[in-house]
Parts: structure tokens; sequence; C-alpha cells
């Protein structure tokens, strides 16, 4: 076991984990960022690289690969420990400090933050006929290389923000691109929808994808039932198809530590401070749970600041937390 011990260790290495390491270095704590992916990134750099994303300030819009890569920069100017390809197991208090449990070894912190987004994550498979007839060239759930959709008749699946940024994105790189959602309505930003009203995407709705089938020049027939009517098919011929109908995601691992966290709908309890049930234990981002809680970025990035001052606060009382952020040069 080492010797050392963390003022803080952050849990998940995703764009909010990845600012939590940066503002726990601007405040001088000692801290470790533990994350199970083999970079950092999280979802956004694993599933939706080349997403724009329009709630980052200072950004009109920026993809998901090169907000991972300031972030990363960002982070470099810290001197924190930065562990790939760990997974936390257990978390149990150890005296004054919790021991940290991974698949690699165990360390000791005074603080934790859990910054693990949704936990685990798997996108959602489309269920039709014939799925397993497709090549995962032809079906895919994300759009990590846009090359790979240029000249090509695209159809994306899905009725949300992601969904309607992919269709947006792919507009000017391939050749035809529908989107296809079950409902009339998006579930997007007004902004984003009204853009996507005013593009060239060709909208099906409200349609259902039943089943699909190969066909020639290597394209794949999707064959689609319209919602409320009982023989009322349409088919669409593509290259490519790319489905986009979220994510299923878990805190499992969560769930086996030796410290019994307050959970709601699979996220964590927190109070004003994102403190959870458990003293000098912390969630933010999509973990964390409260009232009025907004589930984007930009609320998550919020949070840090919060929750870094409110833990050196209590482990260094005497440290005054800074009013501005100039005042942390």
């Amino acid at each position: 076991m080492s010797a050392e011990i963390y003022d803080i260790t952050i849990i998940g290495g995703g764009p909010v984990g990845m600012f939590a390491g940066f503002y726990a270095g601007l405040r001088t704590a000692k801290f470790q960022i533990i994350e199970s992916l083999s970079e950092l990134g999280g979802q956004v750099n694993a599933l939706y690289p080349e997403k724009t994303i329009l709630d980052i300030p200072a950004y009109p819009a920026i993809s998901g690969r090169d907000l991972v890569a300031n972030l990363k920069e960002q982070l470099a100017t810290m001197d924190g420990d930065i562990k790939l390809n760990q997974t936390v197991v257990n978390v149990e208090k150890d005296d004054d400090v919790f021991k940290v449990t991974t698949n690699k070894g165990i360390t000791k912190t005074k603080a934790i933050i859990i910054a693990v987004g949704n936990g685990a994550f798997n996108p959602r498979k489309l269920s039709a006929d014939g799925v397993e007839k497709i090549s995962d060239q032809q079906l895919v759930y994300t759009a990590s290389d846009l090359d790979a959709f240029k000249n090509k008749k695209v159809l994306v699946a899905g009725g949300g923000d992601s969904a309607i940024d992919q269709a947006l994105m792919l507009e000017d790189i391939a050749d035809e691109v529908y989107l296809l959602h079950r409902r009339n309505e998006f579930r997007g930003l007004e902004h984003t929808v009204n853009l996507l009203k005013q593009s060239s995407v060709k909208l099906v709705t409200p349609y259902l994808i039943k089943s699909l089938e190969n066909v020639d020049n290597n394209q794949v027939r999707v064959h689609a039932k319209k919602m409320k009517t009982d023989d009322e098919f349409i088919d669409i011929d593509v290259d490519k198809i790319l489905v986009n109908y979220g994510f299923i995601s878990n805190n499992k691992d969560m769930q086996g530590w030796n410290v019994d966290i307050e959970e709601d709908h699979h996220a964590t309890k927190v109070d004003g401070s994102l403190q959870t049930n458990i003293k000098n234990i912390y969630a933010v981002g999509d973990q964390a749970k409260y009232d009025g809680k907004q589930t984007i970025i930009a609320t998550g990035f919020g949070e840090v600041p919060i929750t870094i001052n409110a833990i050196m606060n209590d482990l260094y009382p005497g440290n005054r937390a800074p009013i501005h952020s100039t005042q942390l040069s």
C-alpha cells in the first residue's frame, strides 16, 4: 500500500473529472484522477468525439474531441497523478481518511469526488428483424470517424439532442442524410431543432424501424412502420445507419463499496455543496442528484469549484477560498 495520502481523489476522468483535477491543482491540492478507460475523456471521448457541443461558455460550438483535447492541455499544467485503466472496486473509511482500492492497488485520500457520469455505459442497441445480418460498418452507434460517412447515404435514428447534432454534423459530409424518429416532435434544444428544420436533412416521422435487409450496392434497406397505423410502411436504402437511442448505464461498482452512499434513480444524492450523506465524499456532473439539476456539461463544470472549495475549506480551514478566479494565479 502506498504511504502517500492524497487531499482529493477524483473517480472518473471525463470532462468534469478532468476540470476537477485542474481546479484542485489551482487550490494546490494533492490529487489523483482514477479512470477505468484507457484514456481521459469519458463518454464524450469514447462515443461522441465528433459531436458538436453548444453549452460550453466562450465556445459558440466545439467538438467533443476538441473539448477533451483542451481539457487535457489544461490539466497538464497541474501536478497530479492520472491513473488510467483502473477501476475502483471498493472505498472504505480508514480512521480519518478513505482507503480506495482499484484493480491495480490501494491508495489513501482525505476526500473523494465521484465524477463517473452515469457510471458504466453502453449505447442502446437497435432492436429490429435482420439486425444481426448487418455488418458493423453499415450499422454503427458512434460517429467517431467522419471519413466513414463521406459521400454516403446515411440514416440517423433517434430524436434527442445527440441524434439531431449528428444529423446536422453529417449534412455537409454525407451525400444525403435522413433522421428517423418515432415521434413528430424532437427532444432537442429549441435552437437546434430550428436548425434541423432549416437544414437539408430529410425528416422521417413518426416512424419506427421494424427490419433491416442487405440489398444491392452494399446498401441496407430500412423498413419502417408509421406509428399508430397497421399498414403504413416506408423503405429507405442507405449506406450507413447511425443509431442514437441513448445509453444503458449503471454504477454497480459503487454499490459494492463499503461506504453506503445514498442514491436516487442510479444517481448520488448530494447537498448544496455537492456532498453526499458521507462526510468528505462528493459527487459532481451527471452523477450528482439534487432538485433542479440540469444534466449538461456546463452544469458539471460549475459544480467543480463549489466542491473543491468546500473540501479545501474543511481540510485546511485557515486557507481562505478565493472570491474570484484571478485570485488563484
